[in-house]
């Protein structure tokens, strides 16, 4: 019976590696556990190691390609509390099985911007229209076939402060719904549930409003019922240092004008770092009772690069330290009231959109325009028929915990045990923050920066006008495990039935 019994625990580790967490479905103003029916704040980071340099026309790996250090940095994450991480550029054409199903194993979400620097891949805010192309809408379509298939595939970014300033705002609006339109079309057709898209905002309040009433209201009346953005993000960098507070930070103003909010708002970047370094004390205004009409936030950025916004300083050859602002962040996040944040508000998830017209819009400039583009020739073909050879991902069996590359605390000490702990469901702060120990400092010999042939991975994070904002730098050496083993999803059904079989025979 000793072999039946590993197996039957074999292929339950299996099914709960593969089923570590919940889509998320939107509800109005919402994010909601499509099987718990709690609601879900995001508390999360954007990731992108190695900066816009990661991903590019010579390059071979993209942030989210390398198992080694998506291992590593899950392994962090899950310590730090974070349950969301956004990453900007990615590579269609690469494989991020590995990745997803690491992150998807400690109950890390992803939402991914579906543009990238590279030419013909992103809407150009200086002319829309010559930039909205049938083979730029294969690209993007690429992004959904690579990530559809990923449950803890949170959402897609359309668009990245396209929209950023007066002049932006006319011409742009528009075209930003039809590329919504064009996705949500895409994922109807292609995927095997709704996975929500919207738009990430640059904080220009000229037009902060005006971009959010757009982009929500409801547009039936003008034959156009699916080109509103499902969630909208916000780059925010108004509370700066412990001088800031509610009030002076702005908060209290962007609370005003998103109380009525029909769509899930959220922090798609926040963390200013001036003046230095950070304190995060907007982290318990933001998960705190002022501010529930927010889904919360994601810390601007993960690794460091020039700009002095990481949390971790990565190196060439894959080890890595934790800087100041990681400690600081997770002393703030263990203070979140989790509990409040799940408690789903029921008027909060019964609102309904207003709809589209030139009233909604105050702003001199800004476009009233919601006749949205059609799609460009060959689109509608490529909608229904799907993208040719698709580079679909698909969940796959994690079969290595334990990180192999050394991390070192903020004092020097290297990090001993540190590992991903599988789990069900979504991350939390305080889950996993006592599973590692920081061993004796090391002598300058074994420190991680003298173990690192060439110093920091990146050089320059620069925020830039394609409507993506990214980092730029060399990505990591360190090659991917290439551990993990494919698992179809049939076959993982097959097993979890054959596993409670093989349970009850085992019991009678």
């Amino acid at each position: 019976m000793a072999p039946l019994k590993s197996m039957v625990a074999s292929l339950c580790a299996l099914a709960a590696t593969v089923s570590a967490v919940n889509p998320v479905i939107v509800q109005h103003q919402q994010f909601i556990d499509s099987v718990t029916n709690d609601r879900f704040v995001i508390i999360g980071v954007d990731y992108q190691p190695g900066g816009q340099g990661a991903y590019g026309a010579t390059n071979t790996a993209d942030p989210l390609s390398n198992g080694t250090i998506c291992l590593r940095d899950a392994a962090l994450m899950q310590e730090l509390g974070v349950n969301t991480i956004r990453s900007y550029n990615v590579d269609p054409a690469l494989n991020h099985d590995e990745c997803a199903s690491i992150f998807n194993s400690v109950g890390i979400y992803m939402i991914m911007d579906v543009n990238s620097p590279l030419s013909g891949q992103s809407i150009d805010r200086s002319d829309p229209s010559s930039s909205y192309t049938t083979g730029y809408l294969e690209h993007i379509f690429n992004v959904v076939e690579a990530f559809k298939f990923y449950p803890n595939t949170l959402g897609f970014f359309a668009g990245n402060e396209i929209i950023n300033d007066v002049q932006t705002g006319d011409a742009n609006p528009p075209y930003i719904r039809a590329v919504q339109r064009d996705l949500k079309n895409y994922i109807s057709a292609h995927a095997d549930r709704a996975i929500p898209v919207g738009y990430s905002a640059a904080d220009v309040r000229a037009v902060l409003q005006d971009s959010w009433s757009y982009l929500q209201c409801n547009n039936s009346a003008n034959g156009d019922s699916d080109s509103g953005s499902d969630f909208f993000g916000l780059n925010s960098y108004s509370w700066c240092g412990s001088g800031s507070n509610f009030d002076t930070s702005g908060y209290s103003q962007l609370v005003s004008i998103f109380s009525n909010t029909t769509i899930p708002v959220f922090f798609s970047e926040y963390g200013c770092n001036e003046p230095y370094p950070r304190v995060f004390d907007e982290v318990l205004a933001l998960y705190g009772t002022e501010m529930t009409v927010f889904s919360g936030g994601l810390v601007y950025e993960f690794t460091q690069e020039s700009s002095n916004y990481g949390l971790i300083q990565p190196y060439s050859n894959g080890t890595a330290q934790l800087l100041g602002d990681y400690d600081t962040l997770m002393s703030q996040y263990n203070k979140i009231n989790v509990t409040l944040l799940e408690s789903s508000n029921s008027t909060a998830t019964s609102l309904t959109p207003p709809a589209c017209n030139a009233n909604l819009i105050s702003g001199d400039g800004f476009s009233t325009d919601f006749n949205i583009p059609d799609p460009p020739s060959g689109a509608q073909a490529l909608i229904s028929a799907g993208v040719s050879n698709a580079p679909t991902g698909s969940i796959v069996s994690v079969t290595q915990t334990s990180v192999q590359l050394a991390v070192y605390a903020t004092n020097g000490g290297q990090l001993d045990g540190l590992k991903i702990t599988p789990q069900q469901g979504a991350n939390a702060p305080g889950q996993n923050s006592a599973s590692v120990s920081t061993g004796a400092v090391p002598t300058s010999t074994s420190s991680a920066a003298s173990s690192s042939t060439s110093g920091s991975v990146g050089s320059t994070a620069s925020r830039t006008s394609s409507g993506s904002a990214t980092g730029s730098g060399a990505a990591a050496s360190a090659t991917s495990s290439g551990a993990a083993l494919r698992v179809d999803a049939s076959l993982v059904r097959n097993a979890v039935a054959a596993a409670a079989v093989g349970a009850v025979a085992l019991v009678l």
